[in-house]
């Protein structure tokens, strides 16, 4: 019997199954950045703010900041004119074939909107930067009910969800302003897909004849707009990946559960 309590004693102390070690997907802000069970990372885990920062920024702008476990921006009522302490944000690691996925919410009369596959291109003088929307697709977020813009653009193209003025999101299933919606954009060797509460809602192809066409009957046309268009065109740049950007529309707008699968 003594024989057999100190066998079993050795096997509960000296046999402890072995933690599996995380998988560590990437380094950002001088942290490892790990995997989790289902294959994503965690970019925002609703207590810091550690790996972004304001686009062409080394830091991030004051407007942007955690809110009941949520990244919210306080809005300026300036719309697209932002002002100092704000500014869009972004995820300070490129990626190029992923999914991510998040919750967003905006409060009535609302626009913002995430950008992928984003570039920090400066104007010809160097002094300051381009917009990010002239590099990067967008994905809307918008109060599709008390926004001007979702009755402008063709067919819908400016409501949420939709690759903005380009494709519209179809069916168009947003919630109301002060609901969660859920939101998805998968990018894999060129193939865009945007989903909204569980429904996939538009699918494009980049890199393509067809998505130069789409581009010249936009806004970003090579008439209307030529270095918006050389670089959607050519979206990403040549390694085909970017930065993750959430905008600054000068609205009221909060994110949560913000994770990217890498598909490399």
């Amino acid at each position: 019997l003594a024989c057999m309590s100190l066998a079993l004693l050795a096997i509960s102390c000296g046999n402890k199954p072995k933690e599996s070690k995380k998988e560590v997907a990437f380094e950002v802000a001088g942290k490892q950045v790990t995997v989790d069970k289902d294959g994503y990372v965690t970019i925002f885990d609703g207590k810091s703010l550690d790996g972004w920062r304001g686009y062409g920024k080394d830091h991030v702008p004051s407007r942007w900041g955690i809110v009941d476990g949520c990244l919210a921006f306080k809005g300026s009522g300036t719309g697209e004119g932002q002002t100092n302490e704000g500014g869009d944000i972004i995820f300070d690691h490129q990626v190029k074939n992923f999914t991510l996925e998040f919750d967003w919410k905006v409060e009535k009369g609302s626009n913002s909107g995430v950008f992928y596959l984003a570039q920090e291109v400066k104007t010809p003088d160097g002094k300051h930067y381009e917009p990010i929307y002239i590099s990067a697709p967008e994905y809307q977020i918008l109060d599709n009910e008390n926004h001007p813009d979702a009755q402008l653009g063709v067919d819908g193209n400016r409501k949420s969800a939709s690759l903005y003025d380009m494709i519209p999101a179809k069916p168009q299933n947003a919630k109301p302003y002060g609901e969660w919606n859920t939101a998805k954009i998968m990018v894999y060797k060129g193939t865009v897909v945007h989903g909204q509460n569980g429904q996939n809602v538009l699918e494009y192809h980049l890199w393509t004849p067809k998505w130069t066409e789409m581009l010249q009957a936009s806004k970003f046309s090579e008439e209307a707009w030529p270095t918006a268009f050389k670089l959607l065109n050519n979206c990403g740049g040549d390694n085909h990946e970017g930065f993750i950007g959430f905008q600054d529309h000068g609205d009221n707008v909060y994110f949560r559960n913000i994770r990217v699968k890498l598909m490399d």
